[in-house]
């Protein structure tokens, strides 16, 4: 399940309930809703976005990892094109080449960690995007059906109201 897709399916369901609801006679476009579904549903959202944080943290804290796996890898690369450099240094024109190489392989890792840093952060970005979408979703929806609630309230309460 892709993130957030379990809190979209919830305010999905929680969008249906109100949809579902009954309109009263003269409602103007009130539902009746039954609150104890509507109260299910929220407290399973509740439930649900701890592990869509956590989620996204594993994810930067993978993608922090995988660079620093590209850093070692840079690092060891340097080190070796060193070493090799240091082995041929009694010949000069060897030498010469060894250290073009290295600084060749160097650039080399340098632009792949910064090619994997930029990935890196390229997809947690996108993760909290679509978790941000899906915040903003479901507090748009948590408000229109408060809204709701509301009005369906204070028709009830109007309804219920005695004049002495």
């Amino acid at each position: 399940m892709q993130p957030g897709e379990e809190i979209e399916n919830l305010v999905s369901e929680l969008e249906q309930v109100v949809s579902e609801g009954k309109t009263p006679f003269g409602g103007n476009g009130k539902k009746i809703v039954d609150a104890n579904d509507v109260y299910e549903i929220i407290d399973e959202i509740r439930r649900v976005f701890p592990q869509e944080f956590a989620d996204a943290r594993r994810i930067v804290k993978e993608e922090a990892e995988t660079l620093e796996r590209a850093q070692m890898q840079a690092d060891s690369i340097i080190a070796d094109a060193q070493q090799q450099a240091m082995i041929l240094a009694s010949d000069q024109e060897i030498v010469r080449l060894a250290q073009q190489q290295a600084e060749q392989i160097r650039d080399q890792a340098q632009q792949y960690e910064r090619d994997t840093r930029y990935n890196a952060e390229e997809y947690a970005d996108t993760v909290l995007a679509h978790l941000e979408d899906n915040i903003k979703s479901l507090t748009n929806s948590v408000s229109r059906v408060r809204q709701t609630l509301s009005e369906n309230s204070g028709a009830r309460n109007s309804s219920n109201r005695v004049d002495w």
